[in-house]
C-alpha cells in the first residue's frame, strides 16, 4: 500500500486521473469478461459430465403402472375384470333388449335397444368392490331419482355421490349375470322398453326376472393403469401392494446392470400424484417420491444421468392407462395446466441440484389436446424448470395426433430444449403385413429421413424418446431381431439428443431390453 500512495503522490493530477480512468476501464472490462463467462457457462445445459447422445432406457411399469407390463400385479383384486373405465352393457333377459341412456346422456334410462352401441355402454367407476358409478358417453352419471318423487332414472348428474351409486350383485354359478341394486335398496327392473325404474324387491334368477340382466364387459377396451390398481385393490391394500412393487421391481442392482451395459441414462416416469407426496390425493399411495430419491442415489453411483418425465398428467393428457386416466376419457386442458405446473415446479426444485438430473419432460405423449393449450402448458412448464435450474434440458413431447415437426419452429424461442418423437413399427396397419427386410428398411429410409428433418442447427434437440424390439413380423428367428434391433440403434443414435428404449423390463420379452442384452439379441 505504501508504494501505491508514494507513486500516487509523486504523480500529477492529470496523470493520475489517467491511471484511474485506465484501472477502471480494466475492471469493467473484467467485469464484462466474468459475465460473458458466467452467461455460456449457464444459459445452456452443460454436457462437461457426461456426452451426447444418450443410451437410455426407460424405466416403465415402476412410479406409474401399465397393467399390460405385468398383468399378475391385479391377480389379488376382487372383480378385476370391473376395474375402474371397465366399459358394460346391460341387456334384460326379460325383453331381450339393452338398458340405454337415451341421446348419450342428459335424460332417461330405457331399455329398447337389440344392438348396444355408444348409448347403451356405461362406464364404470368403482366404489368399492360391488358399488359403482355408471357413466355415459356425454360423461354424465346415471342418477336415481329424488326418491321422494319417485324411482325413476337419469343419465344427467355431473357428478356422483351417493344417489349415483349402484351395486352389482353377480351370480355365482354365472359372474356375468346381474342384477342391480339401486340406492334406495332395491333393484333395477324393466317394466318396459321404456320404463326402467328402481323398485322391485324379488330374488329370482330366471330369464323372466324383470330385475336379471346379462351383462357384457368389453374386454379389449380394459384399462389397467395406476389408478385401476391403487382404486381397486383399496385404501387397506393397496399401500402395501404397491410398496413391495416399488422395492422389488427395479433395484440398485439394475441400475449396476445398465452401467456395466453400455447404458448411460434412465428416463423414468412418474405421475403429478408425486409431487403431492407422502399424501396424494386417493386412491394414489404415498411413497413414490422416496423411491424416485433412491433412484437418483443410485443413478449418481454407478454414472447414470436421470430424465424426470411426467408421464401422468393431471386429467389426463390422451385417456390411456399410462396417463392414469380413471375411464379413459382425456380431460386435460387450460384448466388443468396450473395443476401440471405445479407437479413441474415441484420436481425442479427438488432435483435441480442433483448430479445426476440432465432433463426434466413436461408431459407424455399429449394426444388429443389444443394445440395451443399445450404449447401455453410448455410455456410455463419450461419457465418453472428455469426458475430453479439453468442447465438442465426441458423435454416437450410432440403430439402423438401431429405431424413430427409442429413444435419445431416454435420451440427455437427457448435455450436448452429438447423435442421427443416415438417410433413404434406397430399400432399402425402400414405395418401389418411388412416382413423382416421391410420394417428394417423402414428404419434406414423413412425414419432416419424423419430424424435428418427434425435435425436443425439453431432448433431444438431430438430425441427418441420411446421405441421397441417389438414388431408385427411373425416367427422371426434371432438373427432378424438382432438385425431389426441394431438397425434401429444405428439411425437412434442419429438423434442428437439420443434414444431411450422402451422398456427396462416386461413380462413381455420383447420389449424388455434387459432380457434382450441377457440373451444377446443387443449389444450397446
Amino acid at each position: 500500500m505504501a508504494l501505491v500512495t508514494d507513486t500516487l503522490l509523486l504523480s500529477s493530477p492529470h496523470s493520475t486521473h489517467q491511471k484511474c480512468s485506465k484501472m477502471s476501464n480494466q475492471l469493467l472490462y473484467a467485469n464484462f469478461m466474468l459475465a460473458f463467462y458466467l452467461l455460456c457457462h449457464y444459459a445452456l445445459p452443460q454436457t462437461d459430465n457426461f456426452s451426447l447422445p444418450l443410451k437410455a432406457v426407460n424405466l416403465g411399469n415402476w412410479l406409474v403402472i401399465e397393467g399390460w407390463m405385468k398383468p399378475s400385479l391385479f391377480d389379488g383384486i376382487t372383480n378385476k375384470d370391473l376395474l375402474d373405465g371397465t366399459q358394460v352393457q346391460f341387456m334384460s333377459t326379460k325383453l331381450q333388449k339393452y338398458l340405454c341412456a337415451e341421446h348419450g346422456g342428459g335424460s332417461v334410462v330405457v331399455a329398447n335397444r337389440t344392438r348396444p352401441s355408444g348409448w347403451e355402454t356405461f362406464r364404470l367407476w368403482r366404489v368399492n368392490e360391488t358399488a359403482f358409478n355408471f357413466r355415459v358417453s356425454s360423461k354424465q352419471f346415471v342418477r336415481l331419482e329424488n326418491q321422494v318423487e319417485g324411482n325413476n332414472l337419469f343419465a344427467d348428474s355431473d357428478s356422483p355421490s351417493d344417489m349415483e351409486t349402484f351395486e352389482i350383485l353377480r351370480n355365482d354359478d354365472d359372474p356375468n349375470r346381474v342384477r342391480i341394486r339401486a340406492p334406495n335398496g332395491q333393484f333395477l327392473q324393466t317394466i318396459s322398453e321404456t320404463v326402467v325404474l328402481a323398485n322391485y324387491e324379488g330374488s329370482g334368477w330366471d330369464d323372466s326376472d324383470p330385475s336379471v340382466f346379462k351383462m357384457n364387459v368389453l374386454t379389449s377396451n380394459t384399462i389397467r393403469g395406476e389408478f385401476q390398481i391403487t382404486n381397486g385393490y383399496g385404501p387397506d391394500k393397496a399401500p402395501k401392494i404397491m410398496r413391495d412393487h416399488w422395492n422389488t421391481y427395479i433395484t440398485e442392482d439394475d441400475f449396476k446392470f445398465m452401467s456395466e451395459n453400455g447404458l448411460n441414462a434412465v428416463r423414468i416416469p412418474v405421475g403429478w400424484w408425486t409431487a403431492q407426496d407422502p399424501t396424494p390425493p386417493k386412491p394414489f399411495v404415498g411413497g413414490s417420491l422416496e423411491v424416485l430419491d433412491n433412484a437418483f442415489t443410485w443413478a449418481e453411483k454407478y454414472g447414470i444421468k436421470v430424465i424426470v418425465d411426467l408421464h401422468a398428467a393431471p386429467g389426463s393428457q390422451n385417456g390411456r392407462p399410462h396417463s392414469a386416466s380413471r375411464d379413459g376419457y382425456l380431460e386435460w386442458g387450460d384448466s388443468y395446466i396450473s395443476d401440471t405446473v405445479a407437479a413441474i415446479d415441484f420436481l425442479a426444485e427438488r432435483y435441480a441440484n442433483r448430479a445426476g438430473l440432465v432433463a426434466i419432460e413436461l408431459m407424455n405423449e399429449p394426444q388429443g389436446v389444443n394445440l395451443q393449450s399445450l404449447k401455453s402448458y410448455y410455456q410455463a412448464g419450461y419457465n418453472a424448470v428455469r426458475k430453479h435450474t439453468p442447465s438442465a434440458y426441458v423435454i416437450m413431447s410432440n403430439p402423438l395426433d401431429r405431424d413430427s415437426k409442429v413444435l419445431l419452429s416454435w420451440a427455437q424461442a427457448f435455450s436448452g430444449v429438447v423435442v421427443d418423437v416415438h417410433y413404434y413399427n406397430l399400432f399402425s396397419d402400414r405395418f401389418s403385413n411388412m416382413n423382416v427386410q421391410q420394417n428394417i428398411d423402414y428404419i434406414k429410409n423413412q425414419r432416419a429421413s424423419d430424424i435428418s428433418s427434425l435435425t436443425t442447427s439453431d432448433g431444438p434437440l431430438i430425441f427418441v424418446g420411446e421405441w421397441s424390439g417389438d414388431w408385427k413380423v411373425q416367427k422371426a428367428s434371432k438373427e432378424d431381431h438382432q438385425k431389426f434391433m441394431q438397425a434401429q440403434v444405428e439411425v437412434y443414435s442419429r438423434a442428437k439428443f439420443g434414444w431411450a428404449y422402451w422398456a427396462y423390463k416386461c413380462d413381455s420379452n420383447f420389449w424388455s431390453i434387459k432380457w434382450m442384452i441377457e440373451n444377446n439379441y443387443i449389444k450397446l
